[in-house]
């Protein structure tokens, strides 16, 4: 694929796939026994590997070698500027402290936008996670749907509250744990269940997929959900914000439409999109 060309959607999904599960073999087959944190972020919990390092490296080859004039956005290393004016947004191991746990799960997420670095701002064009764990790649392309392994899927049909499973996740700053555990001592009672599976890109996915009835959770970076929000979105969920904002860090909350207004609602009642 020549950069100078005007991609269409299909193949920047092709090639979103193909990125995500190359990095994910890296990933996978280059796992030690014992994994070692090479370096903390946010907390001491936040926690970056070696393999964290190499798998956006390799990502960030291919992507000078095959669209060597777009932008790129990566969790581990400085954004860079395109001048084509599409970004690749890029998360080289979403649920890095699952990996160094080896449980699951853990993704490669992959997505382009139009525009800049700002979930706020930009219109995704294409995107893949893949599953370290399972070996499973979501895709979806804009306009295009949503795909399992190349198959369509569809998120779950909506149903009340009290019956839909609804993952989430929280973040590694103490006083942000427990302004997100109040929330979810509010949710909680009022759903069939809480999943948190630590991978914020598998968990929209799980949406997208109808495994996971809904899924909420404030703090999420651009790469944690540029291309899973575009898998849900393609496959008939809503991804959105509190109190009619795009989603974004303050919250971010996908579903079907009727259970994402009842879910929305709750959390709006609790100011969940604030630490206080």
């Amino acid at each position: 694929m020549n950069s100078h060309d005007a991609p269409t959607t299909a193949s920047l999904r092709a090639l979103a796939v193909r990125i995500a599960e190359e990095a994910g073999r890296q990933v996978r087959d280059g796992r030690p026994d014992v994994v070692q944190v090479a370096a903390t972020k946010s907390s001491v919990v936040d926690v970056v590997t070696q393999a964290d390092a190499d798998s956006e490296a390799l990502i960030r080859r291919i992507i000078g070698t095959e669209r060597p004039d777009d932008g790129i956005l990566g969790e581990e290393d400085a954004y860079v500027a395109g001048r084509s004016g599409l970004t690749w947004v890029v998360d080289p191991i979403d649920g890095t402290v699952n990996y160094v746990y080896d449980v699951a799960s853990y993704a490669v997420s992959v997505a382009v936008v139009e525009g800049g670095p700002d979930p706020l701002t930009w219109t995704a064009r294409a995107g893949a996670v893949h599953d370290v764990t399972t070996g499973q790649t979501w895709s979806a392309g804009a306009g295009e749907g949503a795909f399992l392994d190349g198959s369509p899927i569809r998120c779950a049909q909506p149903r009340p509250l009290g019956e839909s499973l609804v993952g989430t996740g929280f973040g590694y700053d103490a006083a942000r744990r427990a302004s997100q555990a109040r929330v979810l001592a509010t949710v909680l009672p009022q759903v069939r269940d809480i999943r948190r599976l630590g991978s914020a890109a598998v968990d929209l996915c799980l949406v997208a997929q109808g495994r996971l009835d809904a899924y909420y959770e404030r703090g999420l970076n651009p790469w944690d959900l540029a291309a899973g929000a575009l898998v849900a979105q393609e496959a008939g969920a809503v991804v959105v914000g509190l109190r009619g904002a795009r989603a974004d860090a303050s919250m971010t909350v996908a579903g079907p439409a009727a259970t994402v207004a009842d879910l929305g609602r709750i959390l709006e009642g609790v100011d969940a999109d604030s630490d206080a």
